[in-house]
């Protein structure tokens, strides 16, 4: 009797049997109760190129943050960091609804007394666009070590040409509501 047959005869019959592929090919036969955990070395990060023009940014932002955990993939797990990597080009181009664009305020602190700064949102896009959309993005991250680790794989371009042409992006067109 095979392994097969071993696993068939310890089962109970609430109990059902899947065969799962990992990402090295190896087949495993799994059980309602077992939990399938990636490894770290496993996993396979892709890259992804998102246009920003004409996109609104709170739709665009939440699409990156999904990308960026993982949480499209079905090997999605809280604790890894199992998300790719995402440009961003033709960030100055994207959008705000209604009347955003005046009355949004992004505070800063320079570290100095009466040093609070407040800015709308047209400033910002004149001095820096990219912040815009990092803001947004770090916004639905989580906080803490993995988060971290999960936005340093965002890059974001206030133009058309971005400098990570040797890691072969695809390019992505998020399907917004």
């Amino acid at each position: 009797m095979g392994e097969w047959g071993y696993i068939k005869n310890r089962l109970s019959f609430s109990q059902t049997v899947e065969t799962v592929k990992s990402l090295n090919n190896e087949t495993w036969l799994l059980t309602m109760s077992d939990t399938f955990l990636p490894k770290v070395n496993e996993i396979e990060r892709k890259w992804y190129v998102v246009d920003a023009t004409d996109l609104v940014l709170g739709r665009l932002a939440t699409r990156i943050a999904m990308r960026l955990r993982g949480k499209d993939k079905p090997i999605f797990t809280p604790h890894l960091d199992c998300g790719d990597f995402v440009v961003v080009i033709n960030a100055e181009k994207v959008k705000l609804t209604g009347k955003k664009s005046t009355e949004k305020v992004y505070e800063n602190y320079t570290g100095h007394m009466h040093g609070h700064r407040e800015y709308t949102a047209d400033v910002i896009f004149a001095k820096n666009p990219t912040r815009v959309i990092r803001d947004a993005v770090w916004g639905m991250m989580p906080k803490g070590r993995l988060g971290r680790a999960q936005f340093g794989k965002l890059k974001v371009y206030a133009g058309p040409v971005n400098p990570h042409e040797a890691q072969k992006c695809e390019v992505w067109k998020p399907e917004l509501l």
